[in-house]
């Protein structure tokens, strides 16, 4: 099996980001990315995708992401035309908070590659021939921006690229859902991060995610390795380091933004995720 690195494709450290056509005639051997997530659209054909030696057909319309360090090959390919649009993980962090409590941005750009990278998981997003139509247009503008590198290009691709991420995740979100656990931990994720500053409870998640409270945690051990309380507290302490550099706001005033009952509990529990206090952490930050 063979490495692949973001650089065989650019050397350009401050945009991390490539996209090409790409056709394969013949059988691929295994390959893993190493430094980068490879957004993958089959625009025409099909072939059999092997990952972690696991076969599934894909087709004309069909979309998945590979995460760095998954091993997968093609083969058995037929008229096989795809788009490969290769980015470190960095590019993502363009998405605004509210994109990130969609549920269909949470399946295709988080869980399912994550899931897909430690088990056999086949599901993909099918895309109508009208949208494939669609996305093919702004794949075309892309790529022209890319091959021609005018002043800005940097700028409007990654604009382009958010854009072509909150199409494929609305349209993701309105398809079939094939695998019922994905999308009830989907729905979860989205709601936490809309709500994760209230007192949100695991019984209010567990109703909006249409799962029980037993099965939520179960979903959330599987496919995260943690529990909602963890996940929520780590969102919590995230939002607090945010707030304790960008903002002048007191210790109080931030636990009670970020949806702790009290400023102690919140320096108990930042402590003990980042050995410091609070305000050593954002005198840190200051230096």
């Amino acid at each position: 099996m063979s490495n692949v690195y973001l650089s065989w494709f650019t050397t350009d450290e401050y945009f991390p980001f490539y996209i090409q056509y790409g056709g394969h005639e013949e059988d691929t051997s295994f390959h893993k990315h190493v430094d980068f997530s490879e957004l993958v659209i089959v625009l025409n054909g099909h072939a059999t995708h092997v990952v972690n030696q696991e076969e599934s057909f894909i087709k004309k319309g069909n979309v998945f992401v590979i995460n760095g360090g998954t091993p997968h090959a093609y083969k058995d390919p037929y008229d096989f035309k795809i788009c490969n649009i290769m980015y470190k993980a960095e590019m993502l962090k363009l998405a605004g908070p509210d994109l990130r409590t969609l549920n269909g941005y949470q399946a295709l750009f988080v869980l399912e590659p994550f899931y897909r990278s430690i088990n056999s998981y086949k599901s993909k997003l099918n895309m109508s021939i009208v949208s494939l139509e669609y996305v093919s247009s702004l794949i075309t503008a892309m790529i022209k921006e890319y091959d021609e590198k005018l002043h800005g290009y940097q700028t409007m691709l990654a604009s382009k690229f958010m854009e072509l991420v909150v199409y494929l995740s609305r349209h993701y979100d309105n398809q079939e859902k094939g695998v019922d656990s994905l999308m009830h931990l989907a729905n979860a994720i989205s709601y936490i991060e809309d709500h994760y500053r209230e007192q949100v409870t695991l019984e209010e998640i567990a109703d909006k995610s249409d799962i029980s409270v037993r099965h939520l945690n179960r979903i959330f051990r599987a496919y995260y390795l943690t529990t909602p309380i963890a996940y929520i507290q780590r969102l919590r302490l995230e939002q607090a380091c945010t707030l304790l550099k960008q903002t002048n706001r007191s210790i109080t005033e931030i636990s009670y933004e970020c949806g702790f009952n009290d400023s102690n509990y919140l320096t108990r529990q930042f402590k003990k995720m980042y050995g410091m206090s609070p305000k050593a952490f954002r005198k840190q930050q200051q230096l």
